[in-house]
C-alpha cells in the first residue's frame, strides 16, 4: 500500500522554480526551433495554432487529473503510483511502461537531435559515411556527437537531482530570453500577409500537426515521478503543474505565429530550420545561429527533465517487483536510480545509429504510449474519486468526474489518430516495430521479475 511506501531515499531539493523549469523545460524542448516549419506546411500558421491549442486544452484537462493526484499521492512514479492504487498491479505495469515509451523515446530522440541541430553551426559532421537509414546517409561525426551527448547527460544524472536542476534552471532562462527576442522581433518587423494561407488541407492537416502535439507537451508529468524530490506544499506541486502546462501552449502558440509573420509559404522552401531563418531576418546572420544556440539548450532541458523522470517511473516498477530488483537500485551517495539512468543512457546511445529519420518514428511511436498512460491515469483519478473519497486531496480538482471523463475521451481520441485508417496514422514497419519491441521487452522483463520476486 502507498502508506507503506519509504521514504527519505531521495533529497528533496526540487523547489518553485526548479520543478517550473523541469516541466516547462521539458515540454518546449527543441522542436519549437526545428518542427515549426512542417507543422505550418502540414496546417498553415492558423490550422498550427488551431491544433495546439486544441490539443493543449486537451492536455490541460489530463494535467489537472495528475495535478490533483500528485497533491494527494507524492510518491516517486507518478503513474504506476496511481494506476497501481486505483487498478492494481497489472494495469499499473501496462500504463508505466507505456508513459515509459514515450520517456524513453524523447530521450533518443533528443540523442538524434543533438547532431541534426550541431551540424548547423560545426562543419564536418557529414564525413566518414556508414551507412543509410530510409534513404539519409548516416556519418561517423555524427553519430559520435550523439553518443557523446547521451554520455554527458546520463552522468549529469547520475552525479544527483540538485546539478541536474541546476543545469536545467539556467538552460531555460536562455530559451526564455531567446524566445522572446524572437516573438518581440517578428511582431515588430513581421508581415500579416504572410500568414495566407492561413490553413492547409483541411482538417486533415490540423490532425496531422495534432498528432504530434501530445509528445510536444509530454513533461509536465515529469512532476508527479520526481515528487519525493519536490520541497513544495503538496498544493503548491499540483499548481505548478498547471502553470507549466499553460506556459507551454502559450509558448508554441507564439513561435508558429512569430515564424508565421517572417515568411510566408515560398519562403519556406528548402529551408531545414526555419525558426533560425525567421530570426536570422530580424537579427541578422547572429540572430539565426543564437536561435540554433536556443535549440541546443532545448534539446538538454528536455533531456535532462525525461532522464529525470523515466529513471524514476523504471525505479517505481522495480521496486513494486514489475521490473528487475537491479533497477531499483539507489546510488549511496548520489541518490539516484543509478541502474535505471544508466538503462535509459545505453537505449538513448543506440538512436544516433539510426540518423535522423529516426526522429520522426520516436515521436509518433513515444506519443501513442503517452496518450495510452494518459488515459489510464484519468481512468485512475475516476475510480479513486469513487473508491476513496476521503482521500486528502490538497488540490482538489472542481466538477472532478466531468474533468476526469474529459480527459479520458481526449486521450482515447488522441490514440486514434495513432492508429490504422487514421492521416496521421503510425507508419509501417519502423513506427510499429518500436512499439511491438518495446511490447515485448516489457512482457519478458515483467515476466522475469514476477518469476524473481521474493513472496511477502
Amino acid at each position: 500500500m502507498n502508506e507503506q511506501r519509504q521514504t527519505g531515499r531521495f533529497l528533496k531539493v526540487l523547489g518553485r522554480r526548479e520543478v517550473l523549469a523541469l516541466a516547462f523545460g521539458a515540454m518546449i524542448g527543441w522542436s519549437w526551433v526545428v518542427l515549426t516549419g512542417t507543422w505550418i506546411s502540414s496546417a498553415g500558421v492558423l490550422g498550427s495554432i488551431v491544433a495546439f491549442l486544441v490539443g493543449g486544452a486537451g492536455i490541460a484537462l489530463i494535467g489537472l487529473t495528475y495535478a490533483e493526484l500528485a497533491s494527494a499521492l507524492p510518491f516517486v512514479g507518478g503513474e504506476h503510483v496511481y494506476s497501481e492504487r486505483a487498478l492494481g498491479a497489472g494495469a499499473s505495469f501496462v500504463c508505466t511502461w507505456a508513459i515509459i515509451l514515450g520517456y524513453v523515446s524523447v530521450v533518443a530522440f533528443e540523442a538524434v537531435a543533438l547532431p541534426a541541430v550541431a551540424s548547423s553551426l560545426v562543419p564536418g559532421l557529414d564525413r566518414v559515411l556508414l551507412w543509410q537509414v530510409a534513404g539519409w546517409d548516416v556519418h561517423l561525426p555524427w553519430v559520435l556527437v550523439g553518443v557523446a551527448g547521451a554520455i554527458v547527460m546520463t552522468l549529469i544524472n547520475v552525479l544527483g537531482i540538485r546539478m541536474a536542476a541546476v543545469v536545467q534552471s539556467v538552460v531555460v532562462l536562455v530559451i526564455l530570453v531567446v524566445g522572446v527576442l524572437f516573438a518581440a522581433g517578428a511582431l515588430v518587423n513581421g508581415d500579416p500577409a504572410n500568414f495566407q494561407p492561413l490553413f492547409r488541407e483541411g482538417t486533415s492537416g490540423i490532425a496531422l500537426v495534432l498528432v504530434m502535439v501530445p509528445f510536444m507537451f509530454v513533461g509536465f508529468d515529469v512532476i508527479p515521478q520526481a515528487a519525493e524530490e519536490v520541497d513544495l506544499p503538496f498544493e503548491d506541486i499540483g499548481k505548478v503543474l498547471m502553470i507549466s502546462v499553460s506556459m507551454a501552449i502559450a509558448w508554441y502558440s507564439l513561435i508558429i505565429a512569430g515564424v508565421g509573420l517572417m515568411m510566408d509559404e515560398t519562403a519556406m522552401r528548402g529551408v531545414e530550420i526555419v525558426t533560425a531563418e525567421a530570426n536570422a531576418l530580424i537579427y541578422g546572420e547572429l540572430g539565426g545561429k543564437l536561435l540554433i544556440v536556443a535549440g541546443l539548450a532545448g534539446i538538454i532541458t528536455s533531456w535532462n527533465a525525461f532522464l529525470i523522470g523515466g529513471s524514476r517511473a523504471i525505479f517505481a516498477l522495480a521496486e513494486a517487483g514489475m521490473l528487475p530488483a537491479s533497477l531499483s537500485r539507489i546510488h549511496p551517495r548520489f541518490k539516484t536510480p543509478i541502474n535505471a539512468i544508466l538503462l535509459i543512457g545505453v537505449l538513448s546511445s543506440i538512436a544516433p545509429l539510426f540518423g535522423r529519420p529516426a526522429l520522426v518514428w520516436l515521436v509518433d511511436a513515444g506519443g501513442l504510449g503517452i496518450v495510452v498512460a494518459y488515459g489510464m491515469v484519468a481512468v485512475s483519478f475516476l475510480a479513486l474519486r469513487g473508491k476513496e473519497p476521503e482521500l486528502a486531496r490538497p488540490y482538489r480538482v472542481r466538477f472532478g468526474k466531468t474533468v476526469g471523463v474529459l480527459a479520458l475521451l481526449v486521450s482515447m481520441g488522441l490514440a486514434l489518430l495513432y492508429l490504422p485508417g487514421s492521416p496521421a496514422a503510425l507508419a509501417w514497419p519502423q513506427e510499429w516495430l518500436i512499439v511491438i519491441l518495446w511490447i515485448a521487452l516489457g512482457a519478458i522483463l515483467y515476466a522475469v521479475a514476477r518469476r524473481h520476486r521474493t513472496p511477502g
